[in-house]
């Protein structure tokens, strides 16, 4: 059995994901978001099918570094950048949907144990709301 040929990960800090996703937060004001506290990074030779992740920096790390919370969302270049504009803003309220309203470092998973609303539901409530804004 031939074993995969590792390709390494090139990650670059976006800019141009900066100011869109700055955009997106400041139309839906979503002001739990602590704006300074966000980074974000453009990634290639990623073998993920993912179009962007975000990775938050849990209380652990928090104490290990004496930082205080913070997220980096990535876009995996050679899925996200083949997307619409459209689109593109929609991956970005996607991972955006995962910060809690507490901004505490850690991430609102896919599912919910209970009540009715579904994490999904809440991406395309927000996409609708941005959509209007546009208007």
């Amino acid at each position: 059995m031939r074993r995969k040929k590792w390709i390494h990960v090139d990650w670059k800090q976006a800019s141009d994901i900066e100011k869109r996703v700055l955009h997106l937060i400041k139309s839906l004001e979503m002001t739990w978001i602590d704006i300074p506290a966000i980074y974000c990074f453009r990634s290639n030779n990623s073998t993920s099918r993912a179009y962007a992740r975000i990775w938050g920096l849990s209380k652990i790390w928090q104490l290990a570094l004496k930082h205080k919370p913070g997220y980096v969302i990535e876009v995996l270049a050679q899925r996200f950048d083949k997307l619409s504009e459209r689109e593109q803003d929609r991956v970005l309220l996607h991972e955006l949907a995962h910060i809690p309203k507490n901004f505490s470092g850690s991430l609102l998973p896919h599912t919910k144990s209970r009540g009715k609303r579904n994490f999904h539901d809440r991406v395309d409530e927000l996409f609708a709301q941005y959509l209007r804004s546009k208007v």
